[in-house]
């Protein structure tokens, strides 16, 4: 069932504050998602189980989400909390640069699966290579996108099942590849975590 009040608030007219640019950033980032995934404001609706009037105010700016209904709507779409919410950050970079500098203390930061992703370029490029570290024995559920997706383990041991392809554990140095629309999800071996190095490809509509 669809959620009644998913807990968030609507912007009223007179708001035009940075975080209603922000709100409406994250909405044209879900809305363009969408398009790419070929889906409807309902069939994201029914996917996300939440309400049709809820997400189209969401697209338009016009109502900012919970960190719950984010992650429904970013797993629907086959994308992250961290994603979507970078893209506030994305479009304020009017000025494309041909590179792009990350310190190590910069970079993007948020929920992305069972722990923290950070971003390790900013801007509209045509992909975004992510460092994600975690520590969780619970694998979760599966995640599942369009994209191809590489991942490269930096530090520490990880479990990765692609469900019907197989489970792997992989180590320092250890890398592996798999092609869009593969199931996967992560988890630690002990509460030493791990810590990977993630490139996932671009929605080709997006």
């Amino acid at each position: 069932m669809a959620d009644q009040e998913d807990n968030v608030s609507t912007l009223d007219p007179p708001l035009e504050t940075a975080i209603d640019q922000q709100a409406a950033a994250i909405g044209g980032r879900i809305r363009a998602l969408r398009r790419a995934r070929g889906l409807t404001l309902v069939q994201l609706a029914a996917l996300a189980q939440l309400s049709h009037p809820f997400l189209s105010q969401l697209e338009r700016g016009r109502a900012r989400p919970s960190m719950v209904s984010l992650e429904k709507i970013a797993r629907a779409l086959g994308s992250s909390q961290l994603e979507l919410m970078a893209a506030a950050e994305d479009e304020a970079e009017s000025t494309e640069s041909p590179t792009v500098l990350v310190r190590a203390d910069e970079g993007t930061r948020g929920p992305y699966g069972g722990g923290t992703g950070r971003l390790l370029v900013h801007g509209r490029r045509k992909f975004h290579p992510m460092e994600f570290t975690g520590d969780n024995l619970d694998a979760g559920e599966y995640f599942v996108h369009a994209e191809d997706e590489f991942v490269h383990v930096v530090a520490g041991t990880v479990v990765i099942d692609l469900a019907e392809h197989g489970t792997s554990t992989l180590r320092e140095g250890d890398s592996l590849y798999y092609v869009g629309g593969t199931p996967h999800r992560w988890s630690a071996i002990d509460a030493d975590g791990y810590r990977l190095f993630v490139v996932k490809e671009k929605p080709v509509r997006l």
